[in-house]
């Protein structure tokens, strides 16, 4: 098929559900959800297509219910590492060279497998594996990741007709080639969309990757993979390691063929992981490319403008949904003296509706936190703050592991800006207030400014224009995602490209095609039709 110019179709974004009672799509939920609830899943490496079962295993539970063994999932050693490695390198030559229309139909193929017969099954996995609730594993694992794919595909197209101008005689051409080596991804446990699109976004360029998820989401991992390979993924172009961060990137970053970093995480890791890529750089066969988002102590801005409804509504559901393990959860809230008490009380009100326990139960709107380490992290972060005179709790502050890692939705308020939960994210159910008097809003901007290190997500929250636009202008460096009147998080592929600066990442905007241009090494092509056959110029001839 070298005969023709393909277009693929128009993307558009995959249509929530709702899963409301009496909808068909909550009884097939509701069914896989019992399906897997039962079923024990074998969770190996994938290496160069092969299953394998390495025998350093653990177990994976859910996060809301302790007892539940989901899968046994199998560590890499030493050894599995440098196969993916080999893998991954040995799968480029015959992955670059397949034509971009081909590579596009796989992930077009993946995106209506996974809209289609595969969403009830990644979206079980999601909330059974990350304790997520039905409407949250919805808009991540199947529409955000479907998203993905079909956008992704289009952005590609968009990437590679972009040609360069030609002079008579003259005909230019710009080949976007894919990294010379191999990509290594490594991907969070909160998001399966973000899991998904961080090994597939390379390789949709023609990149092989070394993928290593993160063991707390193993099971929509194992399931994730599968989907691609039925829709036609070749063996080798994206390799699953599952592992210990310190031992794989032992050995990836040690590679000459290390060409990328595609990562999602902690602000910390991915500074040590940058070092050590810097200390190996006079190993590589080229400057790899490194793309990282990271934290961040996102905050809401309420003026003295503002709708108080709609700023104790943002901060119920841009805190806390999905148990605030989101990097772009609201966290810190900036509240005006003279709105605050009603803003606290319909915040309250609100929150005292809300339902906490297991992701079956489709009345909670809260389940449980990933894992112990980050239950533990958690609650010393609320504990601390019981104990801090400036802050008082304005509701929740309880907690229980007993039978999963329950942690009540908790608001503080403090009189102290710079107090810890206001400053450091927590990556919890925890929303932290400070109350400002109305006539210093100009001081409190350059208090938000200074307060974190982060500059991910925001939002402001005013009915007075002008107070908007400038506040706007006065925070440009503040927010990669900027949001007016709205919660700071739900970012859509296509419409709000996500990615922060600061100390929340490199800023590649992960659904847009400023992401998928760092995969792509450019050549120039220039061809002369018409050759000339002497040195000399014109203006060398005499008077």
């Amino acid at each position: 098929m070298n005969n023709l110019i393909a277009h693929v179709p128009p993307p558009i974004n995959e249509p929530v559900r709702s899963y409301a009672p009496g909808t068909p799509e909550r009884s097939s939920l509701q069914a896989e959800l019992a399906r897997m609830r039962a079923e024990h899943v074998e969770i190996p490496a994938f290496v160069g297509g092969r299953a394998v079962l390495t025998g350093s295993t653990f177990s994976v539970r859910a996060p809301h219910e302790h007892a539940r063994e989901l899968g046994t999932a199998h560590l890499v050693r030493e050894e599995d590492i440098k196969d993916s490695i080999r893998a991954a390198v040995d799968a480029r030559r015959a992955w670059a060279a397949m034509h971009w229309q081909d590579r596009a139909a796989i992930f077009l193929k993946a995106a209506e497998l996974l809209a289609g017969p595969w969403r009830d099954r990644i979206n079980a996995s999601t909330m059974l594996g990350q304790s997520k609730n039905a409407y949250q594993a919805e808009i991540d694992s199947a529409c955000e990741m479907v998203d993905f794919f079909r956008f992704n595909v289009a952005f590609m197209e968009q990437i590679y007709a972009d040609q360069p101008n030609s002079s008579p005689a003259v005909w230019n051409r710009l080949q976007y080639r894919p990294l010379e080596g191999f990509v290594f991804a490594v991907t969070p446990f909160n998001f399966s969309s973000i899991q998904g699109n961080l090994p597939t976004a390379p390789a949709l360029m023609g990149n092989t990757v070394v993928w290593k998820p993160a063991t707390s989401s193993l099971l929509s991992a194992y399931w994730f993979y599968r989907l691609l390979e039925e829709a036609g993924l070749p063996p080798g172009v994206i390799n699953m390691i599952p592992g210990r961060g310190s031992q794989v990137g032992k050995h990836v970053f040690a590679s000459p063929h290390f060409s990328g970093l595609h990562f999602t995480g902690g602000t910390g890791t991915f500074q040590t992981m940058w070092s050590t890529i810097a200390s190996n750089l006079p190993g590589y066969r080229s400057y790899p490319r490194i793309v990282g988002e990271t934290g961040g102590k996102d905050f809401i801005l309420a003026h003295p403008s503002c709708d108080t409804k709609a700023v104790a509504t943002a901060i119920v559901r841009g805190g806390f949904e999905y148990q605030g393990q989101k990097c772009s959860a609201a966290s810190r809230v900036y509240a005006p003296k003279s709105k605050w008490p009603e803003i606290r009380d319909l915040m309250v009100d609100q929150l005292s509706q809300v339902r906490m326990g297991p992701v079956e139960d489709f009345t909670n709107f809260m389940n449980a936190v990933i894992d112990q380490a980050a239950f533990e992290s958690i609650t010393g972060y609320i504990d601390r703050a019981k104990a801090n005179p400036a802050v008082s709790v304005v509701y929740g502050g309880g907690y229980d592991a007993s039978e999963g890692f329950y942690i009540e939705p908790t608001v503080l308020l403090t009189t102290d800006p710079s107090s810890q939960t206001m400053c450091e994210e927590i990556f919890g159910p925890v929303v932290t207030v400070y109350v400002y008097d109305d006539a210093k809003y100009e001081e409190t901007l350059d208090l938000l400014d200074r307060t974190s290190p982060y500059a991910l997500t925001g939002a402001v929250f005013a009915q007075d224009r002008a107070a908007i636009v400038h506040t706007a202008d006065r925070l440009a460096d503040n927010a990669g995602n900027f949001y007016i009147n709205d919660k700071p998080t739900g970012a859509v592929v296509g419409q709000q490209p996500f990615g922060g600066a600061r100390a929340s990442g490199t800023n590649d905007k992960a659904g847009s095609f400023l992401n998928l241009v760092r995969w792509v090494s450019a050549r120039s092509i220039k061809e002369n039709f018409t050759p000339p056959h002497h040195f000399a110029y014109p203006f060398m001839q005499p008077d």
